[in-house]
């Protein structure tokens, strides 16, 4: 039995990286969880991990996708209390040559998959005196990132987003929080350093290492350590926490 038995957790991007260990994060604390995501295979993998982990397939961009994955979840494992808005996508580019399907691709993933995300949990958590929304923003949505103004823009978005319903919901038992990681060892990473290594000729862990010199101590943030922070806000004595940017960023501060 953990503080979370009797809950039923969605999670967007579940598949791996940071949506991989929260939803193992919060199986192990007893929660029913369901993992969505567009690769099967991916969600399949982490699923075998944990007899509590479901799996529903859509594109969180996709209206009619997110409805019918929420509806699939309730039918299968019951009544959804907390929602984990993680999935997301990186672009770099230099703001002149960005183009503009590069720019809607950021804002469909990381900006509209979060509001279709968040809108259907509220809608299905109305009437409830407890429930839990979670959106993994980034600390580029808390101050501007060179090369990725998309991405960037996005995340300020989904900040926003958070405290717009943390308003509304407030008083509810509802409560509307974003956890704001600096750069982390996920797959997502790994593509920035095939990226850098593919442009500079720098070797993988010189590439690797540009990039956790950006966290101001000089490593990447884990996906546990996120998940740590998801728990917290899910856990009793969250009640009074609403409409925050929590940083989990190596001491960034916005």
């Amino acid at each position: 039995m953990g503080m979370l038995s009797g809950k039923h957790a969605l999670v967007t991007g579940g598949g791996s990286g940071i949506g991989a260990a929260i939803a193992l994060a919060l199986a192990g604390e007893g929660a029913r969880v369901t993992i969505v995501g567009r690769r099967r295979e991916a969600l399949d993998a982490i699923a075998a991990k944990s007899p509590s982990i479901g799996v529903v397939t859509a594109d969180v961009t996709d209206e009619a996708a997110v409805a019918s994955a929420f509806t699939e979840a309730t039918k299968a494992r019951g009544d959804i209390s907390i929602v984990v808005a993680n999935a997301g996508a990186a672009e770099s580019a230099l703001f002149a040559r960005t183009t503009l399907d590069q720019f809607e691709r950021m804002i469909a993933v990381n900006l509209t998959g979060v509001f279709l995300t968040l809108r259907e949990g509220v809608r299905v958590m109305a009437g409830s005196s407890w429930g839990r929304l979670v959106v993994i923003a980034s600390i580029a949505g808390l101050h501007g990132h060179a090369y990725a103004a998309g991405y960037s823009a996005a995340k300020h978005g989904a900040v926003g987003l958070t405290r717009t319903l943390a308003a509304e919901t407030a008083g509810t038992g509802i409560t509307v929080n974003a956890v704001c990681p600096g750069y982390a060892a996920t797959p997502m990473l790994d593509e920035s350093v095939a990226r850098i290594v593919k442009k500079t000729g720098r070797s993988e862990a010189e590439a690797r290492k540009v990039l956790a010199d950006l966290n101001p101590a000089g490593r990447l943030v884990e996906p546990q350590e996120v998940a740590d922070a998801v728990l917290k806000l899910c856990s009793p004595g969250s009640d009074g926490v609403t409409g925050q940017a929590i940083q989990i960023a190596e001491g960034a501060v916005a």
